[in-house]
């Protein structure tokens, strides 16, 4: 199997379990409506585990174009192949979120709030403030590459692996993920939302486009500063690209600081 093609498959599943707990949860007259964020944080847990064994062995299951990325920053991940697998991360996300919304499909009617429909397939920040979410993405990717490269540096029992990274998902959810609905996934957002657009799903709404590049810049910004983090303070070796992506990261910091305290002073 090529890894365009495993890579499809991995985050095919991750939307399936993922899409499908978060649509079980918000749409009307399904059996696991009002189930909440502890079910949420646990169902896209065990998405994440179900793609990593999908196709663990083909591809090493990025399944999330922020790893590999990361991964090709700190050249543990040949370049060559970065385009191939993000483009098959985003065909299977596109592809699973369609499947969601054919599993879930008399429900759409029954369901009148459109931010629900939407949340199905994209995140929706509870406070919207670009700058603030893009730092909440940004964290949230750089402790999940953090955490992947932690996980990667201990010895498991074979086969665990997976479940381990799960309970890593699990964790940024409940801690993290409570600002945007932790996307920290490029594929995850963007070929949901793309598929979203196109559905025929019965009062819809908008896709929120003008939202949609804060969970793609966020975590590819946060994924390859943890790969950089990790390989400057774990391994000693400081690059340049460290130190640009560090200033890059501490002026949307400052930024985002600067912005809040001026909304804070203005109430």
């Amino acid at each position: 199997m090529t890894g365009f093609l495993a890579e499809l498959l991995g985050t095919m599943v991750l939307i399936i379990f993922g899409g499908g707990v978060v649509a079980s949860n918000l749409l009307n007259r399904s059996k696991g409506f009002g189930g909440g964020w502890v079910l949420i944080t646990l169902g896209w847990g065990l998405a994440v585990t179900m793609g990593i064994y999908a196709v663990g062995n083909f591809s090493g299951a990025h399944i999330n174009p922020a790893v590999t990325l990361g991964f090709a920053s700190i050249g543990a991940f040949p370049w060559a192949d970065v385009f191939p697998y993000i483009a098959g991360q985003m065909i299977g996300a596109f592809l699973g979120a369609v499947i969601v919304f054919f599993v879930y499909l008399p429900h759409w009617r029954e369901t009148q709030e459109v931010h629900l429909k939407l949340a199905v397939f994209s995140t929706i920040p509870e406070i919207r403030n670009p700058l603030a979410n893009l730092v909440t993405e940004m964290i949230g990717t750089f402790v999940l590459l953090l955490g992947l490269l932690f996980i990667g540096a201990n010895e498991f029992t074979q086969g665990l692996n997976p479940l381990v990274v799960g309970l890593l998902i699990v964790a940024i959810g409940m801690s993290l993920g409570g600002p945007t609905g932790y996307a920290i996934n490029p594929a995850r957002d963007l070929g949901p939302r793309i598929a979203h657009a196109l559905l025929p799903i019965p009062g819809k709404g908008t896709s929120d486009w003008g939202y949609s590049w804060v969970p793609v810049i966020g975590p590819i910004l946060g994924g390859v500063y943890g790969a950089l983090f990790h390989q400057a303070l774990f391994q000693g070796d400081f690059t340049v690209a460290f130190w640009v992506v560090s200033a890059v990261v501490l002026v949307i910091l400052l930024l985002a600081l600067n912005y809040e305290m001026k909304k804070t002073s203005n109430v």
